[in-house]
């Protein structure tokens, strides 16, 4: 059975790519078979960021294509274990389609309501398209730091009804380093952040099987 995981915003620079190429590294390093569908046709952020990792002999190697569309990019899905589809910002249509297909829709964001705010309107907008709510989870990243603003933002978002996982990626330059090199956020040269950044893939993968057992049952 494939895991499919869509990773879609409402705006550019959310860290949707960050925790696609992150997912992907924490599926192979388990043991899994996984892909990166980079639907971003024009800025190729997860393609040229695994020509980076591949340059600089970087294991495990992580597969990434980029893909003209939904469709072509899920006749792959058979021959992994889990498929992680990242989508272009802004692009609604596309932002459905992979809704649609996905067993799990990660929308990623900030703590203010500049991020919080159009982030729940994506959500909303995949409800009325006929989206479960429990196959929308949001992440929060790129915070700063603060607990009481984080657990603000984790409020407003349950309000609005929505799951959001454990674990906070705060705003930091290893991060970027790290992707600057071809890394994922959890293998930076500090533990305590890559520690923060495997809760939070750990809460998803938690979340991914919580929804295979619903499904069996």
């Amino acid at each position: 059975m494939t895991h499919i995981i869509g990773m879609v915003s409402q705006k550019g620079g959310s860290g949707k790519s960050t925790l696609a190429r992150m997912m992907a590294r924490e599926f192979t390093v388990g043991g899994f078979a996984a892909k990166i569908a980079d639907l971003d046709t024009q800025q190729q952020t997860c393609t040229y960021w695994a020509g980076r990792r591949a340059e600089n002999g970087i294991m495990p190697e992580i597969q990434v294509q980029s893909f003209a569309s939904v469709k072509t990019a899920l006749a792959e899905a058979p021959r992994f274990d889990a498929l992680i589809m990242d989508g272009k910002p802004n692009a609604s249509e596309q932002t459905h389609e992979i809704a649609r297909v996905a067993d799990l829709t990660v929308i990623p964001t900030g703590q203010t309501l500049d991020d919080l705010h159009p982030g729940v309107v994506l959500a909303h907008g995949l409800r009325k398209k006929g989206i479960a709510v429990d196959r929308i989870v949001f992440a929060l990243f790129k915070t700063t730091g603060s607990a009481r603003e984080s657990l603000a933002a984790r409020e407003y978002l349950l309000q609005a009804g929505y799951a959001v996982l454990d674990g906070i990626v705060p705003v930091s330059t290893a991060y970027g380093s790290a992707a600057d090199a071809g890394r994922a956020i959890t293998e930076t040269s500090y533990r305590s952040l890559n520690q923060r950044a495997v809760i939070l893939a750990q809460a998803l993968i938690d979340k991914m099987a919580e929804l295979s057992e619903r499904s069996v049952t």
